[in-house]
């Protein structure tokens, strides 16, 4: 697939939308950007408060739309309407029966007059809403992705930098698995600058981390919970992943990352849909590279993706 257009629907204004609207806008990677929301009148004034930034950032249109004609001629949709996760009690798990319905209601409304658009899933929890989502409107596989666990691995990517004293971007670490309380850390392929952790570890004089990994790891699965209880809602981080995963669509990149995608037999799974590395170019996920896992990282991914197929035949 070549893109055309560079035009981005974002559907739902609240503050994970709003907040990957401004920060796409200030990326330079969209032409346009399109917010849609039931709300109108929020979607209105969202769009009015990014457009008086237009002086500030790189050129792109920003403006409200009415479904299912915004959707029109969009490279990419990117849906974070939904129920609002209620506060740290509530699991991501307890928003499925509502959120899966609003969402597969959106791509519908996107299959009738754009069937070509990468859709990107934001809504939690998104790794089961990706997955019924699909098989309820047969998009294409690859073209159908979430945003997986690619602020999660920002999240621990960070955690290490911030105990070792280097910068996140030579951190290179991955969190697969379920958005949530069951996602896995894949400790055996961590590096930093390309040298294994244990190694960096004792060259630093800090061979304390087997004592630490699970208070780390539980850092990254609490990091939501932590902040919703702080302000009320997360937006920043995630409106940053979001960005990270829409410009490698548009800009082609074939970059590898933690999306949500459906496996067809990597890692021994199957029929289930979760955050694994992904090559993420114009045409969504277009490759899915399977890393080699320890024994016991490989266990706990598949019992991630069990608790997954548990929530989707919820829905059944």
């Amino acid at each position: 697939m070549n893109i055309k257009s560079r035009k981005v629907v974002v559907v739902g204004t609240g503050a994970v939308g709003s907040g990957f609207a401004f920060a796409l806008a200030q990326s330079g990677v969209a032409e346009e950007i399109v917010l849609v929301d039931v709300n109108a009148t929020l979607a209105k004034g969202q769009a009015l408060d990014l457009a008086h930034g237009a002086p500030f950032y790189p050129t792109v249109d920003i403006h409200e739309g009415t479904a299912p004609d915004a959707y029109r001629d969009a490279a990419v949709v990117v849906i974070t309407a939904g129920k609002a996760q209620a506060g740290p009690n509530q699991t991501r798990l307890d928003l499925l029966q509502v959120n899966a319905k609003i969402v597969t209601g959106v791509v519908q409304d996107v299959q009738q007059v754009n069937p070509t658009a990468i859709v990107l899933i934001v809504s939690n929890p998104v790794d089961v809403i990706t997955h019924v989502t699909q098989a309820r409107t047969q998009w294409p596989m690859g073209r159908i992705l979430g945003s997986g666990t690619v602020l999660d691995s920002a999240r621990f990517r960070w955690l290490l930098a911030a105990r070792y004293g280097v910068s996140a971007k030579n951190v290179h670490a991955l969190i697969m698995g379920e958005h949530g309380d069951s996602e896995i850390a894949a400790w055996s392929i961590v590096n930093i600058g390309g040298v294994p952790l244990t190694d960096y570890c004792m060259s630093q004089g800090k061979c304390d981390l087997e004592a630490h990994r699970s208070e780390i790891l539980e850092q990254v699965r609490r990091s939501a919970y932590h902040i919703i209880d702080y302000k009320g809602s997360t937006s920043f981080g995630v409106a940053m992943a979001m960005t990270h995963i829409v410009s490698a669509i548009l800009r082609n990149t074939r970059q590898i990352m933690t999306v949500s995608a459906p496996l067809t037999g990597q890692y021994g799974l199957s029929d289930v849909t979760l955050g694994v590395p992904c090559v993420v170019g114009a045409n969504g996920i277009e490759q899915i590279p399977e890393v080699k896992l320890a024994k016991e990282e490989l266990e706990a991914l598949q019992h991630s993706a069990a608790i997954l197929k548990d929530s989707v035949a919820q829905l059944s």
